[in-house]
């Protein structure tokens, strides 16, 4: 079986934009690396259930998010919607329900939300400014949104780097978000991406800045956290530089996993049956600097890592009864990769097939 998986990175040296890799389910390898679509940085990106894709963007010094339409192997330019000053974003999500696109934009702590026409193209509906005077560490000068993205239950979360919060936002039809409740991370944390276990009432948020998990309960009632334990995600006696940087979850929610920058590992935990205890897998060594990203295949029988600094991207296969990982390749180049999307629409497999 063949999968094809998507890439964001920077493009300052040697990226021209959006990359593709061949997974060969048989030969458990990556190979083949395609440019579809030429992009200045496309940091992030993340592909609808239909067959368009959308990621960060930009034209000249105007930043926001750019939408292409992938019905066939190479991506085809729909539209930008940028703003002069404003730096690109650095998250999108796509809402189908309400065909809404999410987008974050870290250096000015905005919010936006893009309604999407049934060709693709986005037009702005909404932003929102999030305030505060940042935390206590020297990266958090204001507010820097980094994630925006729903609740299982349709509400939007967004977590706020520069002030310690994630918001819950109630969210209309026509984009308008409502804020109804606040969290606050521990002081210094950084507050980065969310994932939620399949019980649709455990979340897991990823702090970068003191590199460790939040486990929180969510209520349905009122879209309120609460604090439950915080785990670090790298080993007690590591003093060097390392920021945590991405989360995912098993879809059984048996195993959660998490990357290190600095520490250049995936540390994996195994998930108690009601989510909120995470007991201690293994580090395993991303062979590479900088894992900002990494995702499971369709059937997650493999974990791919894409490690920015050392312009590779990793191969593990994943035992889905133990959790394990185990290193299948590690010279496959990417450059500067930042983001892996894994195509999971049947429709689009096929056509890139």
């Amino acid at each position: 079986m063949r999968e094809y998986i998507l890439f964001g990175g920077y493009t300052k040296q040697v990226g021209k934009g959006i990359y593709s890799l061949l997974l060969d389910t048989r030969t458990k390898s990556l190979n083949d690396l395609q440019l579809i679509a030429t992009e200045p940085s496309p940091t992030y990106l993340t592909v609808n259930q239909k067959k368009y894709l959308y990621t960060v963007g930009a034209i000249e010094d105007e930043g926001g998010i750019a939408a292409f339409d992938i019905s066939e192997i190479y991506a085809i330019p729909l539209n930008h919607v940028v703003e002069k000053n404003k730096s690109p974003l650095c998250y999108v999500a796509v809402d189908e329900k309400r065909n809404l696109v999410y987008g974050s934009n870290f250096h000015q702590g905005i919010v936006y939300v893009y309604k999407r026409d049934e060709d693709g193209y986005l037009r702005l509906a909404n932003s929102v400014q999030l305030t505060g005077n940042g935390g206590p560490h020297e990266n958090q000068k204001g507010p820097h949104a980094h994630y925006s993205d729903l609740t299982p239950d349709g509400r939007l979360v967004v977590c706020d780097l520069g002030n310690d919060s994630v918001y819950t936002y109630k969210v209309k039809e026509d984009g308008t978000l409502t804020e109804i409740a606040l969290y606050k991370s521990a002081p210094g944390a950084g507050s980065r991406h969310m994932i939620f276990n399949p019980n649709q009432y455990t979340a897991y948020l990823i702090c970068e800045l003191n590199s460790t998990i939040e486990v929180l309960n969510y209520k349905k009632e009122d879209g309120t956290f609460s604090h439950l334990k915080t785990l670090s995600t790298i080993p007690d006696d590591f003093t060097e530089f390392n920021s945590a940087a991405a989360i995912r979850i098993s879809k059984d929610g048996r195993f959660l996993y998490a990357s290190n920058r600095g520490h250049n590992s995936i540390i994996s935990f195994k998930v108690s049956p009601n989510g909120r205890n995470l007991t201690f897998l293994e580090l395993t060594d991303t062979r590479g600097e900088f894992p900002r990203d990494f995702n499971f295949s369709q059937e997650e029988n493999f974990l791919i890592v894409a490690n920015q600094n050392s312009d590779n991207v990793s191969l593990f296969a994943r035992n889905k009864r133990t959790g394990r990982l185990t290193l299948l390749q590690e010279n496959q180049f990417l450059p500067a990769g930042t983001c892996v999307c894994p195509i999971t629409n049947t429709r689009q497999l096929e056509l890139f097939s």
